[in-house]
């Protein structure tokens, strides 16, 4: 997934990640400006990253972003995930979306759990 909409993987290590993508054409709503949802896979890839980095199979259990500021076709975006707790297996972990020179475009925060085995119940 992550390849095929030019999402690339700069670092990963136990419980961060960063990632980057450069907004489309592709990826405009109605109004010319990115798509939410573009934003929202950006961050949710990042969390995913951050989560798995360590070993165990690690599922989003919930999350949720707030936009803060638009972003226009041609601009490039990095997603910052950083693990804030950990506990069994529960996670929480908060990512940051933004442009190169710092300003923030978007806020998620997702929840985690390790599962055992394969996800979906395949083995």
């Amino acid at each position: 997934m992550c390849r095929s909409l030019g999402i690339t993987v700069e670092e990963v290590s136990v419980g961060r990640a960063r990632l980057r993508m450069r907004i489309s054409e592709d990826m405009l709503n109605g109004h010319n400006l990115a798509h939410g949802g573009y934003l929202f896979l950006l961050a949710d890839a990042a969390f995913a990253y951050a989560g798995n980095a360590r070993g165990p199979v690690t599922l989003a259990q919930s999350a949720q972003i707030t936009f803060l500021r638009p972003a226009e076709a041609g601009e490039e975006l990095l997603a910052e995930a950083v693990e804030r707790a950990r506990y069994g297996r529960q996670g929480v972990y908060d990512v940051t979306v933004r442009r190169p020179c710092g300003e923030i475009v978007a806020e998620f925060r997702g929840q985690s759990v390790t599962v055992s085995g394969r996800p979906g119940g395949v083995s």
